[in-house]
């Protein structure tokens, strides 16, 4: 994957602060959610550190003919409009049905109270309409790639004149 053209200073700040070039490890760029607040409060509870995780269908990587992710891929994650703010690394990926999604695994998302429940309601949500875009209907055996990632780099440091 190539780095987009708006981020090639940011991926290259980054580059800069590693001991080897990790750019074959870029996966991706992308805003969490398919709305703007919700992206927004998404990339932030990251930079926070409440949000160590992330949920996607394996139906959505397959519609659009993408790889899942793998241990020690890079992403650039993004507010909804595109601006980068910091580099996450995958530490773990489980591929799990919905309706096994873990209590565990929906606290470490970080998102909402942190509760199995409030993750059961948000992601059926999102996953409904993501099938919807797809011509798919959501079940709950659907598959589900649950990622554990860290931060490993946030962003433009000041420089020592």
């Amino acid at each position: 994957m190539n780095i987009p053209a708006h981020m090639a200073s940011f991926w290259q700040s980054f580059v800069q602060s590693q001991v080897e070039d990790p750019t074959p490890r870029f996966f991706e760029a992308f805003h969490f959610d398919d709305n703007e607040p919700s992206a927004n409060e998404l990339a932030q509870l990251v930079l926070v550190g409440t949000k160590r995780a992330t949920a996607g269908l394996v139906w959505s990587f397959e519609a659009a003919s993408v790889p899942l992710p793998k241990v020690g891929d890079l992403s650039v994650v993004t507010n909804w409009a595109k601006k980068p703010l910091c580099v996450i690394e995958t530490r773990q990926i489980d591929v799990v049905s919905y309706d096994q999604v873990s209590a565990e695994f929906a606290a470490t998302e970080g998102e909402g109270d942190g509760s199995l429940q409030y993750w059961q309601e948000a992601h059926w949500a999102y996953f409904g309409r993501e099938c919807q875009r797809m011509g798919r209907l959501p079940d709950p055996k659907m598959p589900v790639v649950c990622e554990r990632f860290e931060v490993v780099f946030r962003g433009y440091r000041e420089r020592a004149s």
